[in-house]
């Protein structure tokens, strides 16, 4: 049993809860997502909506029951599952809004003395720190018999965390992102966009929210060592934030043809698009734990620029697949100019289709049974 977001729930969690379901389905298992009905009340989503156009995954169970905000809903739902006895329940845990909620569903199961609990962390403490996000992590942790830690970074934090508090945890790293479809010849994807083929372009992709230092990567184009190159940033992902400052820097640093800004929910169908038309990825985070944009970007052997915070460097080997570089405007342009100066692109894509080797689902079904 999965319980978290999934279909008709569109973007990175409930792609991650569909590819572990399809792991587990590939190797014999029987399994059921349980998602949301109501994932996030419409004023703290802040995005245009929580919801797929794009048809349910075939071959997944997938189970629409879950209220966020109703504790009687999460009385009903704890009550179905444990009558259901299922051997393994296994928990996405990404901030500490969802505690309350899944916590409870997940207390109420354990109450058959059967099932394990097992939660797979994004964070532990969130980017975007809030008044209570201790105790309700407290009610979380408390609610589990076990953890993957998706990073060392929040390995080390959910030790700390616990203290005295002794649960079985590990680190398994995120695993590949291996649904997107195949690889495009990089000019068919230019095409596909309806980009000038005659300018190469770098990519940042994702949500867009203030941690993951877009601004930074703004600043960077701006850089006049950039200017010799025939090249474009493009910034795929809708606005998590307020747009209006990212315009405003837009304007003020004169990169309206630099820059070209589709802030859209990208559906999966057309994330190949984007990553194949790109010689190289660019994460420029402020802070972060770990990345599902990385294991999209090794999917397609896609070269990377990240910034040296969080646990983003456990993934992307220095000079290998890429480059780790503080969090500034000048060493991300830097780590641009070293990249197209030495060529470096088809290096570090021939390495990353060797590095992605790493990232597989079978190795994270193994974690999740050693701490089941």
């Amino acid at each position: 049993m999965i319980i978290g977001s999934a279909h008709p729930l569109r973007g990175g969690l409930a792609t991650y809860n569909e590819r572990l379901a399809k792991e587990y389905i590939n190797q014999g298992d029987e399994v059921t997502i349980y998602t949301f009905t109501l994932q996030y009340p419409g004023f703290l989503f802040p995005g245009k909506t929580q919801y797929s156009s794009e048809p349910a995954p075939q071959g997944i169970p997938i189970k629409v029951r879950i209220n966020s905000i109703n504790p009687l809903n999460w009385l009903r739902v704890g009550r179905e599952i444990k009558k259901m006895n299922p051997d393994l329940v296994v928990v996405k845990f990404w901030i500490p809004f969802m505690a309350p909620c899944l916590g409870s569903i997940c207390r109420i199961i354990r109450k058959n003395k059967h099932t394990r609990v097992i939660s797979i962390l994004d964070n532990l403490i969130p980017h975007e720190k809030r008044t209570g996000d201790r105790l309700f992590i407290r009610y979380w942790v408390n609610s589990v018999d076990g953890f993957i830690a998706m990073s060392r970074s929040v390995l080390s934090e959910t030790r700390q965390f616990l203290g005295t508090d002794i649960k079985k945890i590990l680190f398994c790293p995120h695993p590949l992102y291996d649904n997107f479809g195949s690889q495009l010849p990089k000019e068919e994807a230019k095409m596909m966009l309806g980009l000038d083929p005659g300018f190469s372009y770098i990519l940042f992709f994702g949500f867009i929210r203030d941690y993951k230092g877009l601004d930074l990567l703004l600043n960077a184009m701006a850089d006049e060592r950039l200017q010799k190159y025939p090249l474009k940033l493009l910034v795929a992902g809708e606005f998590y934030t307020d747009a209006k400052p990212y315009h405003d820097l837009l304007n003020q640093l004169k990169l309206g043809e630099r820059v070209i800004m589709y802030n859209e929910f990208i559906p999966d169908s057309a994330v190949s698009d984007y990553f194949c038309a790109a010689d190289v990825v660019v994460q420029p985070y402020k802070s972060a734990t770990q990345s599902g944009v990385t294991q999209i970007a090794y999917h397609f052997n896609k070269p990377m620029i990240i910034t040296n915070v969080g646990g983003l460097a456990e993934f992307v080997p220095d000079g290998k697949v890429g480059y780790v570089v503080e969090p500034t405007a000048t060493e991300i342009a830097s780590a641009i100019v070293k990249f197209y100066d030495e060529k470096k692109e088809d290096e570090f894509s021939s390495n990353a289709a060797v590095e992605k080797l790493n990232y597989s689902w079978g190795k994270m079904l193994e974690a999740i049974d050693g701490v089941a």
